[in-house]
């Protein structure tokens, strides 16, 4: 393997596909709209599936949930070592999210293959299908059918929002066929080793001035749609004291939520309400009703428990005082994941070869590699985020910092095909 230690990736051409890949979506504004299923996303695909074919000369493979493989076989039947990410991207979204997990992915493999290695473990790399939020209302959708978390009876009858299209034909159209998403799920030795790079979206890099991140855990999150019964009323000859204003319950739980969070001061703990829907919505009238969704995170979920706990205590109180009902539905109960030790190693191992120090720390934004996590050896790899920007149109990260994330994958692939289960028999 040190003869391989010097062996760098051509930060130019990962920086020209990412520009070329960012083009599909690109909207007036400079920032990217490619969502699950529509047209820039469509194209991605066929981009990305010309790159690994044409360019890396290897053989694509659409699974049946339309996540996008490409294989470099190795010297031995050994259960194959695995870095990608996603290429979909939030409305008016940045060009790094994801992205560059998945351009990074194929920078790797085209310079092991340009330097003629041939790994011992099959090497493969991966694009997941719509990690972020879409039409259909399913974010982490390739991942969580991967790791059997979504079946092919959760997902058979799902429609978009405007009750257009079936998931299962969007899923069909990108080649998929969710006929046989069984096919899909993945076994503990189906890979020997996942990783994903991708930016860390908030200001710890960057106020460190480092290039790289090692992640111990991905947060856990908790999501809970809110719908606040009151009364809708005239705004004008409704007294104060006669009112059952659903809009004041709602912004009582949105305050509290800050006040419970800020009260416990870990840095570890987040809480946001990022919805809220107002009926009637009118300018003289009470409102009636109000639906919000409340998201609370944090890597320790005994302290989330104890946020929703307090929360809904403050809603009884609210409920009583304010004449208001409240009806509650989990969305999402997702706890905390902690990243391999064997994986984090090879990270870690790969930054010291190249001399770039770096941190450990968690993600507070959930990832792919979250469900993958589940099945099989998994750990995350971070770099900067400008001014801690994401999800926007102004999303960077230096391409620097991008040149030293790949040669820290490129080396971690070199360690885990030599150090990774040194016992492991050929299947």
């Amino acid at each position: 393997m040190e003869n391989n230690q010097h062996i760098n990736i051509n930060k130019r051409r990962i920086y020209d596909n990412l520009n070329r890949l960012s083009a599909f979506g690109r909207n007036e504004n400079g920032g990217i709209d490619r969502s699950f299923g529509d047209k820039a996303d469509i194209e991605a695909r066929k981009w990305i599936e010309k790159l690994w074919k044409e360019d890396l000369g290897l053989k694509v493979k659409i699974d049946p949930i339309a996540n996008i493989w490409a294989k470099f076989n190795g010297q031995a039947e050994l259960s194959p070592i695995v870095i990608g990410s996603h290429h979909d991207a939030v409305a008016n979204g940045g060009m790094y999210d994801g992205a560059l997990g998945v351009m990074l992915a194929t920078e790797v493999m085209q310079t092991l293959k340009e330097n003629n290695i041939r790994l011992k473990h099959p090497f493969c790399i991966v694009s997941f299908s719509a990690e972020e939020p879409n039409s259909f209302n399913i974010s982490t959708l390739g991942s969580k059918v991967l790791s059997g978390k979504l079946t092919e009876e959760k997902l058979k009858n799902v429609m978009n929002e405007t009750k257009s299209i079936k998931l299962e034909d969007a899923v069909l159209k990108l080649g998929g066929n969710l006929n046989k998403i069984n096919e899909a799920l993945l076994k503990p030795n189906d890979i020997g080793a996942f990783i994903e790079c991708h930016v860390e979206q908030g200001r710890n890099l960057y106020d460190k001035k480092l290039s790289l991140g090692v992640v111990t855990k991905i947060t856990g999150i908790y999501r809970e749609k809110i719908s606040i019964v009151g009364e809708a009323n005239h705004a004008g000859t409704t007294l104060m004291r006669y009112r059952h204003d659903a809009l004041l319950a709602a912004s009582e739980v949105c305050l509290e939520l800050e006040r419970i969070i800020k009260k416990m001061g870990r840095d570890n703990l987040v809480g946001t309400v990022g919805n809220m829907n107002v009926s009637p919505n009118s300018a003289n009238i009470i409102p009636g009703e109000v639906s919000l969704i409340l998201d609370i995170r944090s890597t320790d979920y005994d302290i989330v428990k104890k946020v929703i706990d307090k929360i809904a205590n403050k809603m009884c109180e609210i409920s009583t005082e304010r004449g208001v009902s409240f009806i509650r539905k989990t969305i999402l109960n997702q706890p905390e994941v902690t990243m391999d030790e064997t994986v984090r190693a090879s990270l870690k191992k790969a930054a010291n070869m190249i001399s770039e120090p770096f941190i450990e720390l968690p993600s507070m934004a959930g990832h792919d590699a979250a469900h993958i996590a589940k099945v099989v050896k998994t750990a995350m790899l971070f770099v900067p985020s400008i001014e801690g920007k994401s999800h926007c149109p102004s999303e960077e990260t230096d391409i620097d910092d991008i040149e030293k994330a790949g040669n820290t994958l490129l080396q971690a692939v070199l360690i885990l095909d030599k150090e990774l289960d040194k016992n492991e028999k050929s299947i």
